[in-house]
């Protein structure tokens, strides 16, 4: 069982409290080595929901549910903040969950969309089904500039080819090459990872791009916006951070092995059970 102990000197040293990262499943790595760049001070609690990965394929009720939990057991983890490593429960869930929970609640879309209009007029954005559906990226970039272009792709296949690492596999190249067609079609100057499980795909995607396109990781800009919401809250650590926390909904060992490639360790992973925040550790 984990020890909530380890986090008791939140309440008198809040700065030093975790900050808790989630995603369904090894995409939001993409936010995690973001943080590590940026962030080098501040403790990490990674939760990866891939039990109910993908969350592309859900409801808004469902994914509304799931970040509901999560958020819950973040909070019993003492985290000073959230980040919300995944485009579809920023698309879904966000709005409605900052006014539920007290802690701040960072999502990817908006930083993303800042980035996207900072580099383009003719923006491609590839994504999940529940984002695309959403329209979450096209009003948040047009709602900025209102003169440029979106043009949005439902990538259905991706995520579960990158939590099964078939990055390199010729299929995925073909899933790719489909998906872009139509945005190439259109012409565009930049492409918007609209899930962060995508930078995953980076050389299989840039092997089909025209140089000229920019890739817009909307890891990098969330992570900014996280710098300057810890600064303003007076909330930046600036002891040696603890060891970054990994827990799952799902199997331990499975996120362990996709997860060394990104991080280049293997990652000790702990078992998250919602029906009563039961907590187990694997090595």
């Amino acid at each position: 069982m984990f020890e909530g102990h380890l986090y008791d000197f939140a309440d008198k040293e809040p700065q030093r409290a975790p900050i808790g990262v989630f995603d369904s499943g090894v995409g939001g790595l993409t936010v995690l080595r973001q943080l590590y760049r940026h962030l080098p001070n501040e403790s990490i609690i990674y939760f990866g929901d891939t039990a109910r990965l993908p969350y592309g394929i859900r409801s808004q009720a469902e994914i509304l549910q799931y970040v509901r939990e999560i958020l819950k057991w973040m909070q019993q983890q003492r985290v000073k903040m959230v980040v919300m490593a995944c485009n579809t429960s920023s698309a879904l869930a966000l709005e409605i969950v900052r006014g539920e929970f007290s802690m701040p609640i960072l999502g990817v879309i908006l930083p993303g969309a800042k980035a996207a209009v900072q580099q383009g007029k003719r923006i491609g954005v590839i994504a999940t089904p529940a984002t695309a559906k959403s329209n979450a990226y096209r009003h948040a970039i047009l709602e900025i500039d209102p003169n440029v272009q979106v043009w949005q792709v439902s990538c259905p296949e991706f995520v579960p080819l990158i939590e099964q690492n078939r990055i390199h596999d010729p299929y995925t190249t073909e899933v790719a090459r489909s998906y872009l067609e139509p945005l190439l079609q259109q012409e565009i100057d930049t492409l918007v990872y609209g899930c962060t499980h995508y930078p995953h795909l980076a050389p299989v995607l840039r092997s089909l791009l025209p140089p000229h396109v920019k890739l817009i990781d909307p890891a990098v800009h969330v992570v900014a916006a996280c710098t300057q919401e810890l600064d303003l809250l007076g909330l930046s650590n600036i002891h040696p951070p603890l060891p970054t926390r990994f827990a799952v909904s799902g199997c331990p060992q499975q996120f362990a092995q996709s997860g060394v490639q990104w991080l280049g360790h293997t990652p000790m992973v702990e078992v998250v059970d919602f029906t009563d925040i039961a907590v187990s550790q694997v090595q």
